[in-house]
């Protein structure tokens, strides 16, 4: 696990806090602002886990090498 999925896990959670908070207290900025920053710890989530395949496609080509 590198720091790209990581860090894309805890934007992905701050984003459901911010969503459910704003849902509570009638805020839909604060709504919309937990839905973006699911999003972009989607994205930054999704980005580390293809650093990390690729990763280990070069080192398994290296193995076979």
């Amino acid at each position: 696990m590198n720091k790209d999925q990581v860090a894309g896990r805890v934007e992905e959670a701050k984003g459901k806090l911010k969503e459910t908070a704003g849902k509570v207290v009638g805020n839909e900025k604060l709504q919309g602002e937990g839905l973006a920053d699911q999003a972009a710890g989607k994205v930054q989530k999704t980005y580390g886990d293809v650093k990390e395949k690729a990763k280990d496609a070069i080192k398994d080509g290296a193995d076979k090498l």
